[in-house]
Parts: C-alpha cells; sequence; structure tokens
C-alpha cells in the first residue's frame, strides 16, 4: 500500500494522493487502459473494498443505485455518449460512512477524465498509439479542423443512422469509421471493412451480400460481409466503385434491412449499421449517370468530411512526432527545426498517409539521430531543395539572405519599390539597403524609382 493511503482520510488528502498515483502512471505507461487498472486497484486498495470495476451504462440500475455494500455512480462524460459506471463492492461487515462516499464520487470524477482521455486519443502520450491491433494511427492533431471531426463523431456515433465519410486518399476515412464504431453502442460487436474497389465486379455482390450452395459448379454457399458483421458496422470504402446492380442490392440492404444472396429467394434480415466512404463526389457521380440518386439520397445527409492534410498543416509536426514515436524501437530520432519548416511547407497531396511514408523513410535511412532535411525525398523539398540547401551548405549570411528575399519580391510586385516596401512591411530605406550589394556606398533615396 502506498505510503500515506490508509492514514490519510480527509477527502482532499486522499483524492489528491489518488491523483498523484495517476500522474506518475501517466507518466510511466504506454496504453491508457492499463492506466485505468492501475486507477482500480489504487482505489481498491484506498477504500478497502472487495472490488472496483466499470460497467456499461444498460448493466446497471439508475444512477446513484446503492444496493446493500455494492455502490454504483455515473462516470460523467460528454452528452449523446453512453457513459460507464463505476462499482464498488464492499464486505457485508465494511461500515460505508461519509468518507467513503465522498471519495467514491471523487473516483467517479477521475474515472470520467480517464476515460475522456482514452476517447480523444490525440492528447495522450504518442507511444501509446502504437499499441493499437491494426497498427493505424489515432486522430492526431489540434487543429480545430480536426477537433470538429472528432466533434462529428462523437455525435454520429451515439446513433444508428447510415454515415457517408467524404475525404481524398489518404486522408484516413476508415480511421473515423473506426472511431464511430468503437463510440457506438456495437462496438462490442464486428467491425467488418470492405475496399469496394479492390474486389473484381464479377464477385463484388458475392462478397457483400453472400452466395447460396451450388449456385455454379463447384461454388459453396457463404455468408456475406453484410451477414459477418450482424450486430456490428460495416464500412463501405469507395462505394462509389460500386456497380449499379450491387448498387440496387444496397440500397434494399440499407431500406429493408435484409439481403439476399447470389443465387437464393429468400431475404435474411440483418442488423448492421452501414458506413460508407468515397474519396469522389457522389453528386458528381449522379449528374454524370454513374451513381444511383435515391441510393445517394439514402446515404448523404449524416456526412463526415475529413480535411486534407493541406488544410490542418498545424497537425503536420505532430503527427510526424507520432510516426517517429512510432518506431522509436527501431531508431530514435528527433526532427530538426530545417526537417519541421520544408514538412509545413509542402502541399501533401497523399495526404497523412504519404506523411507516414516519408517518416517511415527517414527512419530507415537517416544517418544521424537527428531527421534533416536531406533525410527527405527531394521531391518533398521543393524550394527548400532548390534554394535553402544549398544555401544552408554554402554558408550564405543572413545579409545574402535578406538580399535574396527582397529581390524576389521586387521582381512579384514588377519592379515597384513602393508596392515591395508594402509587402514586406518595411521602410524604403531598409529596402534599399536589403538590395544594395556589400560594399556599395549610400546614397540618397531615389522616390521615383
Amino acid at each position: 500500500m502506498p505510503v500515506g493511503l490508509a492514514s490519510c482520510r480527509a477527502p482532499a488528502c486522499a483524492t489528491a494522493t489518488l491523483l498523484a498515483t495517476l500522474t506518475r502512471a501517466l507518466s510511466s505507461v504506454h496504453e491508457p487502459r492499463l492506466v485505468r487498472e492501475r486507477f482500480k486497484e489504487e482505489l481498491r486498495t484506498l477504500l478497502q473494498a472487495s472490488s472496483i470495476g466499470f460497467r456499461d451504462e444498460d448493466d446497471v440500475g439508475g444512477e446513484g443505485d446503492r444496493a446493500g455494500n455494492v455502490v454504483v455512480l455515473d462516470v460523467p462524460g460528454p452528452p449523446f455518449q453512453a457513459r460507464p459506471r463505476l462499482e464498488a463492492v464492499f464486505d457485508t461487515d465494511r461500515p460505508l460512512d461519509n468518507w467513503t462516499r465522498e471519495m467514491l464520487d471523487a473516483a467517479a470524477l477521475i474515472a470520467g477524465l480517464l476515460f475522456e482521455i482514452e476517447r480523444t486519443n490525440g492528447r495522450w502520450p504518442l507511444s501509446c498509439a502504437s499499441s493499437r491491433s491494426d497498427g493505424a494511427a489515432p486522430l492526431i492533431g489540434s487543429s480545430p479542423a480536426i477537433r470538429l471531426v472528432r466533434e462529428r463523431i462523437e455525435k454520429v456515433a451515439a446513433t444508428d443512422f447510415t454515415v457517408l465519410i467524404e475525404g481524398e486518399s489518404g486522408t484516413g476515412k476508415e480511421l473515423v469509421a473506426r472511431q464511430i464504431h468503437e463510440l457506438s453502442r456495437r462496438r462490442k460487436g464486428p467491425f467488418v471493412a470492405v475496399n469496394c474497389a479492390a474486389i473484381v465486379e464479377t464477385l463484388l455482390e458475392a462478397e457483400l451480400f453472400g452466395i447460396e450452395e451450388r449456385t455454379a459448379t463447384g461454388v459453396r454457399g457463404r455468408r456475406g460481409k453484410f451477414e459477418h458483421a450482424h450486430e456490428g458496422t460495416l464500412f463501405l470504402d469507395e462505394v462509389s466503385d460500386l456497380s449499379s446492380a450491387a448498387q440496387a442490392k444496397l440500397l434494399r440492404a440499407i431500406q429493408d434491412l435484409s439481403v439476399e444472396r447470389v443465387g437464393g429467394y429468400g431475404a435474411r434480415r440483418i442488423d448492421t449499421r452501414i458506413i460508407v466512404a468515397t474519396n469522389r463526389s457522389l453528386l458528381d457521380l449522379v449528374e454524370r449517370g454513374r451513381f444511383r440518386l435515391d441510393l445517394f439520397y439514402r446515404l448523404h445527409g449524416v456526412e463526415v468530411l475529413v480535411p486534407p492534410l493541406r488544410q490542418r498543416l498545424e497537425d503536420v509536426t505532430e503527427l510526424a512526432r507520432y510516426f517517429l514515436e512510432r518506431h522509436r524501437t527501431f531508431r530514435s530520432l528527433s526532427l530538426s527545426h530545417a526537417a519541421t519548416d520544408a514538412l509545413l511547407a509542402y502541399d501533401w497531396p497523399g495526404n497523412v498517409r504519404e506523411l507516414e511514408r516519408v517518416i517511415e523513410r527517414a527512419v530507415a535511412l537517416a544517418g544521424s539521430t537527428s531527421l534533416e532535411l536531406d533525410d527527405l525525398p527531394p521531391a518533398l523539398l521543393g524550394g527548400y531543395g532548390d534554394f535553402v540547401l544549398p544555401a544552408a551548405l554554402a554558408h550564405d549570411t543572413m545579409q545574402t539572405w535578406r538580399s535574396r528575399y527582397a529581390r524576389l519580391i521586387l521582381d512579384r510586385c514588377g519592379n515597384n519599390k513602393r508596392r515591395t516596401c508594402r509587402e514586406l512591411g518595411i521602410s524604403y530605406h531598409t529596402l534599399q539597403a536589403y538590395l544594395r550589394p556589400p560594399g556599395e556606398r549610400t546614397r540618397a533615396p531615389d522616390l521615383n524609382d
């Protein structure tokens, strides 16, 4: 038992001790659930309880339910989201005094903080993310754009509605779908992901809806992905690539919550939540006659738009450090200031997926303990490769740099010096000093230039 826990009977003192224990756990473990287990064990020791645990909201009675020596309390959390409950079990001869009840109330608040940290993912220490079983990065980032995505995920996760996720390739649409599933009431059910563009069109319907025994010679009957996802979530990526026949069957499945296997004659009821994603505008495809209008209206309405990385450049550094931390066991690398500037200046047409590959390349090829400019792909450097890196290697002075930049803006302004001064936010005399070659004598400015 930690020193001071047994003797500290004042609620404020005991709460502070418990928080201190959690602070040490947060800095030492790499998995959120391990912190939760540490919390339960410390609380059980503190209260001398038989057991401490969490249960789903639907598994226990009403708020503040106390039956005998079992105390159940709601854990606070965001609205529109199923909340766990804290359950404490005591021996029958253990009196439940006011101190115990006050400590349980405080523990419920602390538990709410722990669950919130687990839910938001991106605010946890970066090393914990590497423990994901599927190897996918969590929704890393603190920009307003990614915060809006998190808020939308929480709202739609509280429903069973069909969700449309739109975004460019590499933005993390499947990750968003998984987050919705993990926050929903179906989180204990299966999450089945299907890339519609990766399946041969002739086999797509059988993969999605199943096929009956002996529909063709040598064909064995099997369930489709809809049936595999029963009581869970089915994620259909690149839904825009579905054939017309598959689109019609998907519409029927969404409307009737049933599927008909290929070669079958009867519908099978399903309890499956459907999330679809596309990197193309479905409305444009409808106008071109390549996507059913009625299916579009079924999918459109509850949508999540995942922004491209170029629209949330504030997250690039955080993502890069996350990927570096992910490979820390292979090679520990820090991110240099110059490399950070180059990453922020790039447009990232491949989005987060491209950034992940860039960091993996650097981890494999870097020649030192710091990720430098020459560890990045030449195509990514752009202007850095043409100007910054050669200048750095040539040891150019700040005078040379400011002169070069002033002449660049002067050219862009059509050699109009007054306009150049406004663009740079400097005086005419300062501009003249920047443009003057080293060693040239100062002359009175010509305001007619």
